[in-house]
């Protein structure tokens, strides 16, 4: 028999992963489920890599899975059987080939006795844990189409985020560019017109003169190495966020910039409390919440406090004293999840601490944008007085060595 891969959340919360003989992946999963674990990924031990690479390239983006969320919700709730509703969205999505041939091959799994939960989740690296647990929640509750509805939300909601942070950085983003750009024609195409008459002036430049066209001949000489510089910070970035031990060192660094670090503190307490809330409140335990929520946080030293958060559930404490030790999340954010705990509506106060701090990230990018825009002004505009200044007086010289 075939040897599949699998990797499932366990009775304690606990991620386990391990290799099966079994005639094929439904088996395999039937196995687990039967055993108590929730699984989160099956594949053929031999061919992990090559469903990898090609579900990376069919990837849908978080777009495509909210329509396709919230439209299933709407057409369950109508009443429609789940095999009629994945019918009727092929015929939906036909101007999107990608999600059209999805929905066909989650409908031909369902067809062939497959739940919905485990016919997504065959579509490898697609749905995030957190979607396909929440399916799962679902239909073992009987209730497929508020659960989707919830998950319509939690998306649109979790886009709007990431749509607040992009869009507020668009506009510091070209005015840094373009200022950058503007120094460097100045300094590589305007400055070296007036340099051939400073040599031929017979006359010391003033220091300041001297400091610029100094920098316009090197820009002229060495240009590239100022692109070969770019691009070795740049991959020197990307070789340290690749490595878990100096990622967690860097995250920790950017948990401390002002302002910088308050809107990563906001967000992630915004998604963390908001997909905590949501699988709270559609029966995953908080255990099985917990390990979920810790792969959906980007700064690996809050999920490093979460996956503390975890070992003292296991110990019988409260999820509020295991976070308050770590003192990484906001002090009010705190004392609601207490709250929450102490009158048994946690649920309730995760989702309102995520539209508190919703709320809290655009203040805090519309004050970094108020403290941004105008230092990025000022400095341009002290850059540049300063290099006419310094070309003015170097005229000046000369002119004066003329008379």
């Amino acid at each position: 028999m075939p040897l599949f891969t699998y990797k499932a959340i366990n009775s304690l919360g606990e991620t386990e992963e391990g290799v099966r003989d079994v005639v094929d992946e439904k088996l395999l999963i039937a196995a687990l489920q039967s055993e108590g674990y929730i699984p989160i990924r099956v594949a053929p031990a031999n061919s992990r890599s090559f469903f990898w690479s090609k579900n990376k390239q069919a990837k849908l983006s978080q777009k495509d899975i909210g329509l396709l969320t919230g439209e299933l919700a709407t057409l369950l709730e109508s009443g429609l059987p789940i095999d009629k509703s994945l019918s009727v969205l092929m015929d939906l999505t036909e101007d999107n080939p990608r999600l059209t041939k999805l929905i066909a091959k989650v409908l031909e799994k369902v067809k062939g006795g497959v739940s919905l939960a485990d016919a997504l989740e065959q579509q490898q690296g697609i749905f995030s844990k957190f979607y396909l647990n929440m399916v799962r929640a679902g239909e073992a509750g009987g209730g497929l189409d508020e659960v989707l509805t919830r998950l319509s939300e939690y998306l649109e909601r979790s886009q709007e985020l990431k749509d607040t942070v992009s869009t507020a950085l668009i506009y510091p983003a070209i005015l840094l560019v373009m200022s950058l750009a503007s120094l460097f024609v100045m300094l590589t195409f305007v400055v070296p017109q007036f340099t051939e008459m400073f040599e031929s002036a017979g006359k010391a430049l003033p220091v300041s003169t001297q400091i610029v066209v100094g920098l316009a001949n090197w820009l002229q000489s060495y240009w590239w190495a100022l692109l070969m510089g770019i691009i070795f910070i740049s991959s020197y970035m990307k070789y340290q966020m690749a490595d878990p031990f100096r990622k967690k060192v860097w995250d920790a660094r950017f948990l401390k910039l002002p302002l910088a670090g308050t809107i990563i503190t906001n967000k992630e307490t915004a998604n963390i409390s908001r997909t905590l809330g949501t699988l709270l409140g559609n029966g995953v335990s908080i255990l099985a919440a917990l390990v979920i929520v810790r792969e959906t946080v980007d700064n690996l030293v809050l999920a490093d406090a979460i996956a503390d958060a975890e070992e003292h559930l296991k110990q019988g404490k409260h999820l509020s004293d295991a976070l308050m030790e770590k003192r990484l999340l906001p002090k009010m954010a705190l004392q609601m999840i207490k709250m929450g705990e102490e009158t048994g509506r946690l649920e309730e106060m995760l989702l309102r601490v995520a539209t508190i701090y919703d709320k809290q990230l655009r203040v805090a990018i519309q004050r970094l944008l108020a403290f941004l825009e105008p230092v990025l002004i000022i400095t341009l505009g002290l850059m540049i007085a300063g290099i006419i200044v310094s070309i003015l007086l170097a005229i000046l010289s000369v002119n004066d060595l003329a008379f």
